[in-house]
């Protein structure tokens, strides 16, 4: 049986049919799919066959959510956090689907599944950085002068994989660099160290949903929205924050993924452009962040986060109070679906 298959969840955001889907049927045909359609609802998305999958577009998300579906997000592919929320696994793998299967050094297809499972089910060492890399893997421990009270480590929240081929670059770097590949393959896990935030890219990720799913909120992105692309940053600077709260961890490395096509950079800079100034504020905002010691769950870490963004981000422009309402409406929309029984 195939690690964790009936524990896991993989949430795939798309506007087109999913052919992409037959490359990746001998890892994923096992688990259950969940997709969440963007743009226009009455476009049919073909799904191969064989594939255990759920569908949700635009009009079924109204029709869940009510009042609150304006907090998913249109037109962008931020939608895929209503998938999420509408998990009832305990682990959430979700993925591009521009993303393909790539191969490792040895040319054998990698399964990027049972590498994230790997992340997620071994412990994290936020607190004191190993100089090998994952201590925990074969052929790998602690070095000399690691501490022993630190060595069990902390539950993994989060497992950030990477991409070869087509690099995550801003629109900026794109223009500067428009024929850049990443053809690196770097074997190696690493734990990103507490107090430290992280690019989080949502294209190849897995996470703990039970732990830390309430936070994994992609931000209001898209249609009506001044800004695009900054969906998964958002979400990855809350987790991170939150994670070092719990006292829980984010790894970051393998496993690679084949990007195989890079987005526009004009139509990118657009997106991206207020993001661009207004992170040079946001970061700092998170990285001052301290959280009430009597919060003790994501659930209510991020309610806590929603009123801070309110108040320390607000008078940058008003669409952050707005994120902050949607970031409320959210966790609603989560307790409404996730009721304890």
């Amino acid at each position: 049986m195939p690690p964790l298959q009936d524990q896991l969840d993989i949430v795939i955001p798309t506007i087109r049919n999913l052919d992409f889907l037959e490359m990746w049927r001998p890892f994923f045909q096992p688990y259950h799919l969940i997709i969440v359609q963007d743009g226009d609802p009455t476009k049919k998305i073909n799904v191969p066959e064989g594939f255990d999958y759920e569908l949700y577009n635009r009009n079924d998300i109204e029709r869940i959510l009510g009042d609150k579906a304006w907090c998913i997000s249109f037109k962008d592919s931020a939608c895929r956090c209503f998938g999420f929320m509408v998990s009832k696994k305990k682990y959430i793998f979700t993925i591009d689907d521009d993303c393909f299967v790539a191969k490792n050094p040895t040319g054998e297809d990698i399964n990027v599944l049972e590498q994230h499972i790997k992340n997620l089910l071994t412990p994290s060492t936020p607190y004191f950085f190993n100089t090998l890399y994952d201590p925990y893997r074969e052929g790998a421990d602690f070095v000399r002068g690691y501490p022993f009270s630190l060595r069990e480590g902390v539950v993994t929240a989060v497992s950030h994989g990477l991409w070869l081929n087509i690099p995550d670059y801003d629109a900026p770097t794109q223009m500067v660099k428009p024929r850049e590949r990443n053809t690196r393959f770097v074997d190696a896990v690493m734990t990103v160290p507490k107090g430290t935030l992280y690019p989080m890219c949502g294209m190849n990720l897995a996470f703990e949903r039970d732990l830390i799913g309430p936070a994994m909120y992609f931000g209001l992105m898209g249609e009506g929205q001044p800004i695009g692309r900054y969906d998964d940053m958002w979400a990855g600077w809350c987790t991170k924050v939150i994670c070092d709260h719990l006292g829980v961890g984010c790894k970051t490395g393998l496993p690679y993924l084949w990007h195989s096509k890079a987005s526009n950079p004009f139509v990118n800079l657009k997106k991206e452009y207020k993001g661009i100034f207004w992170q040079e504020e946001i970061i700092p905002f998170f990285q001052a962040i301290t959280l009430s010691k009597e919060n003790t769950t994501a659930e209510a870490c991020y309610l806590e986060l929603a009123e801070k963004v309110r108040k320390g981000l607000g008078p940058i422009d008003p669409y952050f109070v707005k994120l902050a309402d949607g970031m409320l409406a959210w966790i609603a929309c989560w307790q409404m679906m996730n009721k304890k029984e």
